[in-house]
């Protein structure tokens, strides 16, 4: 039976997008471990800096982050100073989320091994499937957000 069900793990979609996903970040704990970012943090400082002022519900349409988890790592951004908030001005009860100048720096310490990553990662598929591969997990991403 055991060898049975692990062959169907490995024809099984979510199991392996979920392993993959594993690998993904354990190699960017060791490519951008100096920066003391996870890769979630990292994409949350990316989206702010991208565009400066969002609410936490932004964030959370932005990275798929769910509220919760979100909200965990937007306290811990807080307090080691890489974020700050204050009232939004559309909505007084949300927050406008800035980089500080500290979060920017973070941000700049952790790109190039956010890039290594994604380098680490996409260098065991042929040259020619990179791209492929990266336009099959958006459209995955993309079918299931609508």
């Amino acid at each position: 039976m055991v060898a049975k069900g692990s062959r169907q793990l490995e024809r099984s979609a979510t199991h392996l997008i979920h392993r993959a996903g594993q690998c993904a970040t354990d190699i960017f704990q060791v490519e951008a471990r100096s920066s003391g970012l996870t890769p979630r943090q990292f994409a949350v400082l990316m989206t702010i800096a991208e565009e400066e002022g969002l609410t936490q519900t932004d964030l959370v349409d932005r990275t798929g982050i769910d509220r919760s988890t979100l909200a965990d790592i937007v306290a811990r951004l807080l307090s080691r100073g890489l974020i700050h908030r204050k009232r939004a001005k559309e909505d007084g009860r949300a927050y406008a989320i800035k980089l500080t100048s500290q979060g920017w720096r973070g941000l700049r310490d952790a790109e190039p091994g956010a890039a290594a990553t994604d380098s680490r990662l996409l260098a065991v598929l042929p040259p020619p499937k990179r791209q492929e591969f990266l336009d099959t997990l958006a459209l995955i991403v993309d079918a299931t957000n609508k």
